[in-house]
């Protein structure tokens, strides 16, 4: 696809007719292939990506599917480009765009709701009602990078001006990468109460959103943060992350000891980042009567639940689905302010042609890989120009 005259470019930023973009074929089969430059519509801008972080959901799309695809019964998506937590720079503006300047920094959310809907109005735009029906089509609005519509494995992409989240210079491609995933965290506490300064808070698993979860609830004021793992190593990055006590439930009972920790009457938030099948259960032991339980994973199984325990415990229990009600944008900020320090958890880099091997290391936590960033060299060599 040609880029429209409609589009505004920059001599400064050259666009090319196709790029380099990794694609999918059956499940589980990645090619390194050329695919057409997408041109903006309005409401859009074109990002040329600079960095790309792998998700453990990347991993799940890519042997089987993009979720909507699977819930919507329909066949593997062939000739996808998968990858969602991306930054780069705007080189394009799509008609009548104003909001953004081509050469600025920017990292990317996921989803544009359809705009329509009662939750995409209120914020919810993850949630959007017309999830089944609008989800993922892009005519009444809808687009979820990576997900619906081509990702950030490639060398450009299409993003909703709803979607960008202006980056400080300050940052590294790198720890831009990381934002959404804060962004992430930072919107199961905004859910939980968003005040949480003096509250006491636990975070059940130390993955990326975890150890971001456990930073955004220490740099809120939140007083005492407990992480619980099983990893030492994991559980030590939290500790760098302000993290008050940490918990090996390896070796200790997590229940009883928080239980401690808190004078015997548990905390008065959980943030539940592990999945783990009794993961909702021990939350409900952890906070205390009246408290509040965020769930941030996606369990493998359905395990089963004493509800008769929440109930009697008047427990408030949340989900959350990605990033939504644009605390990227306050995950953002108080990264720009240095109030945690994200590129912790950022343990591995490769190029973007190197994708496979990053995915393993990824997959398999390969040297204890965390967060794995794939970097675009063309855009550094493009940024040298620029300027």
């Amino acid at each position: 696809m040609a880029i429209s005259d409609q589009v505004k470019t920059d001599p400064n930023y050259p666009i090319p007719d196709t790029m380099k973009a990794w694609v999918l074929g059956d499940p589980g089969q990645l090619t390194f292939a050329e695919k057409p430059v997408p041109s903006p519509e309005k409401a859009e801008v074109l990002v040329r990506i600079d960095a790309v972080a792998i998700c453990a959901t990347d991993l799940e799309i890519i042997h089987h599917g993009p979720p909507a695809m699977i819930e919507g019964g329909e066949p593997f998506n062939k000739n996808f480009t998968p990858g969602h937590e991306y930054m780069g720079t705007v080189v394009a503006l799509g008609p009548g765009v104003d909001e953004y300047k081509i050469g600025e920094r920017v990292t990317v959310e996921i989803h544009a709701g359809c705009g329509q809907c009662k939750r995409c109005r209120q914020g919810m735009y993850t949630s959007c009602h017309n999830y089944g029906k609008n989800y993922g089509d892009v005519d009444k609005g809808h687009r979820a990078n990576g997900f619906t519509t081509d990702g950030g494995f490639a060398e450009y992409a299409v993003n909703n001006i709803n979607t960008l989240v202006h980056v400080d210079d300050s940052m590294s491609d790198e720890e831009a990468t990381l934002v959404v995933t804060a962004g992430t965290a930072m919107y199961g506490l905004t859910e939980l109460g968003g005040l949480v300064a003096g509250e006491s808070v636990v975070v059940t698993g130390p993955g990326p959103i975890g150890l971001l979860g456990a930073a955004v609830a220490k740099a809120l004021g939140a007083q005492p943060v407990i992480l619980t793992g099983t990893r030492d190593n994991r559980l030590e990055i939290g500790k760098q992350l302000g993290v008050d006590h940490v918990i090996n439930v390896r070796n200790e009972d997590a229940v009883e000891k928080v239980r401690e920790l808190t004078g015997g009457k548990g905390v008065d938030y959980v943030i539940e980042c592990s999945g783990a099948p009794n993961g909702l259960n021990d939350a409900a032991q952890m906070v205390n009567r009246g408290g509040k339980i965020c769930l941030a994973a996606f369990p493998g199984t359905s395990p089963e639940v004493d509800v008769a325990y929440l109930v009697r415990n008047n427990i408030y229990l949340y989900g959350i689905r990605g990033e939504g009600k644009a605390a990227t944008h306050r995950a953002e900020a108080f990264m720009r302010q240095k109030r945690f320090d994200a590129t912790l958890i950022h343990t591995h880099t490769f190029e973007m042609a190197d994708l496979e091997e990053a995915l393993r290391y990824a997959k398999d936590r390969v040297e204890d890989a965390i967060k794995v960033v794939v970097r675009n060299p063309h855009a550094q060599q493009q940024r040298v120009a620029a300027e």
